[in-house]
């Protein structure tokens, strides 16, 4: 008697999420010379080029060992939205796992994960008249200007984003003044494009507070040691002003600004950085709780334990990836 072939499962991904600092890179290279798997950063400023030290990108080394994508993909003066972001994953996911390798996606930008993973709505094409006008009033009066327009016309997604964010600021604007109605409603009433094909396997990184800002301290201090102002001065001295240079606003980047405009020292630069990116982890930490069936992991992604624990969990997957 015949038997009815079964049909084969959708390809398994692996989304390793967490806060800045974490170590999401470190188990996700583990993992990915574990399983064969290809890394897709997730990541609103590594996409782009020329921004190095203050994007804590993965070294050479690491790139030389794990295939990444999705890194230096854009210019600094060019736009890159989260609906650009996942039409382009989608694409190399499937690239990826045609070749029958594991894909990881990797990174702490929750709106380009979401993006990815659950799709955006069907938002009002881009007007480039209005966004200058924004970006010449966020020069002259400061990013609070937009924030608080943005608080008048939706209160709601203005909550989501953060006050110096130039880029969503604009967009959000953009859409609620297109539409006539607040971007965070738009989210719910339109329809979504979901990501399909694939078992999605989310991990998460969970350290102890205290030594997950220790780190993070750390870091923020050692991008000024390797050279985060003068990489700042040379991007603002090749492409012009930074209004125009959409990830010159991003941590790091934003308190070098402060500096070189003379507000602040550069003492104060570095402890305004580490403010910055404690918070930033916070606001990662809310925004990924409301990630769906999350594992949570407690250390860092370095940490042999946790890599233990998260290749035993792909090992379970059924049927499981091939580990080298």
């Amino acid at each position: 008697m015949a038997t009815e072939s079964s049909t084969p499962p959708d390809p398994l991904l692996v989304v390793v999420l967490g806060p800045t600092g974490s170590g999401k890179s470190a188990l996700a290279i583990s993992l990915a010379e574990r399983f064969s798997g290809e890394i897709v950063s997730c990541d609103s400023v590594a996409v782009y080029r020329h921004f190095e030290i203050g994007t804590a990108k993965p070294s050479r080394e690491d790139r030389t060992r794990v295939q990444h994508r999705l890194i230096d993909v854009a210019n600094p003066d060019e736009a890159f939205t989260a609906g650009e972001y996942a039409r382009r994953a989608r694409v190399v996911l499937v690239d990826i796992a045609g070749r029958g390798h594991l894909p990881i996606v990797v990174g702490g930008t929750g709106l380009y994960l979401r993006a990815l993973l659950e799709g955006l709505f069907p938002g009002p094409q881009r007007s480039d008249e209005l966004r200058e006008r924004l970006r010449t009033r966020s020069a002259g009066m400061g990013p609070a200007y937009l924030h608080r327009m943005l608080r008048r016309l939706d209160p709601g997604g203005a909550e989501k984003i953060h006050p110096n964010d130039v880029p969503k600021l604009i967009r959000a604007i953009e859409v609620c003044m297109a539409a006539r109605a607040p971007m965070s409603e738009l989210w719910q009433q339109r329809g979504r494009d979901p990501l399909r094909g694939f078992r999605i396997l989310r991990v998460g990184l969970n350290p102890p507070r205290e030594k997950l800002y220790d780190r993070i301290n750390q870091r923020a201090a050692k991008m000024f040691d390797e050279g985060l102002v003068a990489e700042a001065q040379a991007l603002l001295q090749r492409f012009g002003d930074a209004t125009a240079i959409t990830p010159m606003h991003s941590l790091g980047y934003e308190q070098v600004l402060q500096h070189l405009r003379g507000d602040i020292s550069l003492a104060q630069a570095i402890v305004a950085a580490r403010q910055g990116h404690r918070n930033y982890a916070k606001r990662q930490m809310t925004w990924f709780r409301r990630e769906p069936d999350v594992t949570w992991l407690e250390g860092f992604g370095d940490d042999a334990s946790v890599v233990g624990q998260a290749a035993a969990i792909i090992s379970s997957q059924s049927p499981a990836p091939s580990a080298l």
